[in-house]
């Protein structure tokens, strides 16, 4: 019994490892990466924070989308849309129901790359022999640019009102390598992402429900009540 102890010791280790298994996670990204998309939506909304919507105010305004054309359309659209709702005006569907008509156009909406480094390019020598880069620091940045074209015209008259203009902006990351140690973050992009994480002091958040629920306007009070999903009218 003794000696069979050891032969059924190694026979059970090596049952064990021949039912190992092992598992793997598969993962996706989008086309577009999401710094790409953040560092295009910042430049948008810091070109429209150099705007002046105040004269907009108690207006009701057509935005008129036929000259834009450009990357994220709908965002550049939906940020004009909602500052003009912030400064007090009202949106309408068409020219003829509006005050003043706002024309909009894009002068390039898009991203771009550069990269820097310190150290010694790739050096051919004779005899097929090379000296391979070395790059001591090393900087990679991609810029994120919004340039917006806007003007202003009164609905029924068609005189322009003011001068409009042009407005650019431009976000930014940079990323920076110190002897292939890296990558040490800054710019505009990483201020937002810290800024965001924060919050804002002394504010309170509302989480958002976990279930599904409506409010049905009553015919008779005019008020809503609450419908939940699956479930009867709450009285």
């Amino acid at each position: 019994m003794k000696k069979s102890l050891p032969i059924l010791f190694a026979a059970g280790c090596s049952a064990s490892i021949l039912v190992t298994g092992c598992t793997s996670t598969m993962t996706s990204n989008t086309s577009r990466t999401a710094k790409e998309q953040m560092l295009v939506s910042d430049a948008i909304e810091r070109s429209l924070s150099k705007v002046d919507f105040s004269p907009l105010s108690g207006q009701q305004v057509f935005v008129d989308e036929k000259y834009l054309e450009c990357v994220d359309k709908p965002f550049v659209l939906g940020a004009i849309r909602h500052q003009t709702l912030r400064f007090g005006a009202r949106l309408v569907d068409s020219a003829d129901a509006a005050d003043v008509v706002m024309e909009l156009r894009s002068g390039g909406v898009g991203t771009d790359t550069s990269e820097a480094f310190l150290g010694t390019p790739e050096i051919a020598l004779p005899g097929m022999l090379t000296v391979p880069e070395i790059r001591l620091a090393e900087r990679k940045t991609q810029f994120g640019y919004a340039k917006l074209g806007m003007v202003l015209y009164d609905a029924e008259t068609r005189d322009v009102l003011g001068d409009g203009g042009v407005s650019l902006a431009q976000s930014d990351d940079n990323n920076w390598f110190v002897f292939g140690i890296g990558p040490f973050q800054n710019g505009s992009l990483k201020e937002n992402v810290k800024s965001a994480q924060r919050g804002v002091p002394g504010m309170h958040h509302r989480r958002v429900p976990t279930i599904v629920a409506f409010g049905r306007r009553s015919k008779e009070t005019e008020e809503p009540d609450i419908q939940f999903a699956g479930a009867e009218v709450q009285e």
